[in-house]
């Protein structure tokens, strides 16, 4: 029978293990870590993912500030505002939300965010400690994902990994999530859209994590028997959201699979939480068994 994986249910044994990071930060240091969340202008698209951020991290004993900046505020500005929040020691973690005015370059304000303050993981710098095994904090979504799989405990050594998507901070991070638990991963990408094997590699794995953003673009016969399904997508069909894999033919096959919305979504913000908590351990010299 199919087993749904839905991210509130593991979000709760997250926290669990947040609030003990926060117990121990409470008798050592005596403070509550920060995350500011910086937003440009009134972007209605973010509201709701703020509310959470801010409702989640009261409820953990985080702290959490919203820094609102005018719509018209230059790059050159709003980097200079996020210089001040690194160099300013009680501020722990800073997240930028999405999405930014057209008129800024959102890699050069993203990498204007000090590596170790970087709540989201997306700085070059912690993108490529992820590759050398030696990250603190990881693309939150990606992490998510991970949490999921793991709370299967299906032994991943070996296992048929494919990755649907390549962004780099979604489909790249979670294939080298995943390589470093000896999966042995396929990322696929447009290309092998185009020349036609993508169905090939989805029939093949025992582990499929999807995140494109293209409605029911996985049918249900493509997946393995027994396989573990990670749908990250979230797209609006006539009124209602989907995800990249045709949820009701996939549940017949796969062993565990998340729904869309409720599966990865919940679990996202408790894992920018843990990042915060790790991005402050790590200011501290301290260490944490979480990343």
């Amino acid at each position: 029978m199919t087993q749904l994986l839905k991210g509130q249910d593991i979000a709760g044994k997250v926290q669990e293990g947040i609030r003990k990071d926060l117990s121990r930060i409470q008798e050592e240091f005596g403070e509550r870590p920060k995350l500011v969340a910086l937003q440009v202008g009134e972007q209605q698209a973010s509201q709701l993912y703020v509310k959470k951020q801010h409702d989640t991290a009261e409820n953990l004993g985080i702290t959490h500030e919203l820094l609102q900046l005018k719509t018209d505020i230059t790059q050159e500005e709003t980097i200079e505002k996020i210089d001040e929040l690194n160099h300013d020691d009680s501020v722990h973690a800073i997240i930028i939300q999405m999405p930014l005015p057209e008129h800024m370059n959102l890699e050069k304000v993203l990498s204007s965010i000090h590596y170790k303050k970087d709540a989201e993981g997306v700085h070059t710098d912690n993108l490529g400690r992820l590759v050398l095994k030696k990250a603190k904090v990881a693309p939150c979504t990606a992490i998510a994902a991970l949490e999921l799989i793991n709370s299967t405990g299906v032994d991943l050594y070996g296992k048929e990994a494919v990755v649907v998507g390549s962004s780099k901070v979604i489909g790249r991070p979670v294939s080298l999530l995943l390589l470093e638990q000896m999966a042995t991963v396929t990322v696929c990408h447009l290309g092998t859209f185009k020349k036609g094997d993508l169905e090939s590699h989805v029939r093949r794995a025992e582990v499929l994590v999807v995140a494109v953003g293209k409605a029911n673009l996985i049918p249900g016969e493509w997946i393995r028997e027994g396989a573990i399904v990670i749908d990250i997508g979230i797209n609006r069909v006539d009124g209602k959201t989907v995800g990249d894999v045709d949820f009701e033919s996939a549940k017949e096959k796969a062993s565990f699979i998340t729904p869309v919305p409720g599966g990865v979504g919940p679990l996202t913000v408790t894992m920018l939480m843990r990042n915060v908590v790790n991005a402050y351990l790590w200011q501290k010299g301290k260490e944490t068994e979480d990343r």
